[in-house]
């Protein structure tokens, strides 16, 4: 994150709880022969253990936001927003809870909040009650920041996920985002830099246009999808100036050989990594990733950590 010449590429696994509900002891056992990415825990696992918005029904967030997940081990969506019209959002409140920052803290929150069809309508048309609806948010997050800052002890990465991106562009335009968001993030995000901490940055779907306003922002790391952005584009735009935790191609994983995620990681170092740092890679493994995909992006992350382009 430093740039300061580590020995080797940070990488990491997620495995979702629907794959471990699908798979069971065949992961477990593959997990095994990879120390070096999982550590050597052998603890029994409860391949059934799913929390929260993961487990298959409805959930209601502190906002009101109703969560429908259809299959446990995968992530819900909102498909209940407690403010589907300009006039009940004249009478927005934040919540007294304290949630933190769960993912889609700011601009997923103002699309869960509204529905997306509306707010899009809202950023298209600028009405006063977009100015109403952001500023609650905004609010309630910098009381979040507060008091998550009064646990932080020694300057460490905190982490912050929203999704900013659709498939292949921003869902508003680089101009609206800039004018309404930029200066949301660049307030939550001071009080942590300010306080001596670094800001972590997951954000899905494309996002090109808007990385080097993170970086205004005060993000350290970010964390872009490949797919959604290209390396190349990544490369170009985002190289040396910030730290890439690189989302490996999810979408590839499902419908690849192992042959592509070796050479879908080579290539990720060689035009993302520098022997100066600046490159995380991270793998996330659904139930439909099949076990010798596994083993393939297992290996090839061990291959090429150590190998710098």
């Amino acid at each position: 994150m430093l740039f300061q010449r580590p020995s080797a590429i940070p990488v990491s696994v997620g495995i979702l709880p629907a794959a471990w509900r699908k798979h069971r002891e065949a992961l477990d056992d593959l997990v095994s022969e990879f120390p070096g990415l999982f550590g050597s825990n052998a603890a029994p696992r409860d391949y059934d253990a799913v929390y929260g918005t993961y487990v298959e029904g409805r959930h209601v967030d502190v906002w009101g936001c109703v969560w429908e997940n259809i299959h446990t081990g995968r992530e819900a969506i909102v498909t209940g927003h407690p403010y589907p019209t300009r006039e009940s959002v004249r009478s927005i409140r934040p919540p007294k809870e304290d949630a933190g920052f769960p993912h889609g803290f700011m601009f997923l929150r103002i699309t869960d909040l509204r529905g997306f069809e509306e707010a899009m309508v809202d950023f298209a048309e600028e009405p006063p009650e977009l100015r109403l609806l952001i500023d609650s948010v905004l609010e309630y997050n910098l009381r979040q920041a507060d008091l998550l800052l009064q646990k932080l002890g020694e300057p460490q990465l905190v982490y912050f996920g929203d999704d900013l991106g659709m498939q292949t562009s921003l869902p508003i335009s680089p101009e609206k985002w800039r004018k309404w968001l930029k200066p949301c993030f660049a307030a939550i995000y001071r009080k942590f830099r300010e306080a001596g901490h670094w800001v972590y940055m997951h954000t899905d779907g494309h996002i090109l246009e808007i990385i080097p306003d993170l970086i205004d922002c005060g993000v350290n790391v970010v964390n872009p999808q490949v797919r959604a952005n290209g390396i190349d584009n990544l490369a170009r735009i985002a190289k040396g100036r910030v730290c890439i935790d690189l989302d490996l191609d999810r979408q590839m994983f499902p419908f690849c050989t192992p042959e592509d995620v070796d050479a879908h990681v080579r290539e990720a170092v060689e035009k993302l990594g520098s022997p100066e740092g600046g490159l995380w890679l991270k793998a996330e493994i659904g139930d439909d990733v099949p076990l010798p995909i596994c083993r393939a992006i297992f290996e090839a992350l061990e291959r090429y950590r150590f190998f710098f382009g």
